[in-house]
């Protein structure tokens, strides 16, 4: 199975440093990082761990998706899927994400929007990225099914 890598390089301190983000087996690109810009509201252009983990959630959970619609007899026609990575202040100090919210919106031929939640709410359960987030305390599920 394959291995991707990212590496960040980081200098300074928390609350003053700043470091880079790179995807080195894609090599597709680098991010700039900072703490004051990950805590803040607005991003200024500065990436964050927590919207690099809502990129990789709503791409798997894009992907597992499709395959789960697939595997109820429909075929895939319009998926967009938006992950909300919350980051807040942990009880026992600290920060953790305390919730995700998944949104999704699209149509499959061959599937009604029963089937439709249903394969969306399968892939939630199944996707290796949600698997890997299992211990974020709540990732909820908006399905919007357009016919």
């Amino acid at each position: 199975m394959p291995i991707r890598t990212a590496r960040t390089a980081w200098n300074g301190t928390l609350e003053q440093g700043a470091g880079q983000v790179e995807l080195s087996s894609s090599g597709a690109a680098t991010f700039d990082v900072s703490f004051p810009r990950r805590a803040a509201d607005d991003a200024e252009g500065v990436t964050s761990p927590e919207e690099l983990i809502a990129a990789a959630h709503s791409a798997c959970f894009a992907m597992q998706f499709s395959a789960d619609i697939a595997a109820a007899g429909g075929t895939p026609e319009q998926i967009e899927v938006t992950a909300d990575v919350t980051l807040g202040p942990d009880p026992a100090g600290g920060f953790r994400i305390p919730r995700i919210a998944l949104t999704v919106t699209g149509y499959a031929s061959g599937l009604d929007e029963a089937g439709f939640k249903a394969a969306a709410e399968s892939a939630k359960a199944g996707c290796p990225v949600s698997k890997a987030l299992a211990s974020v305390a709540e990732i909820t599920l908006a399905v919007t099914f357009e016919s």
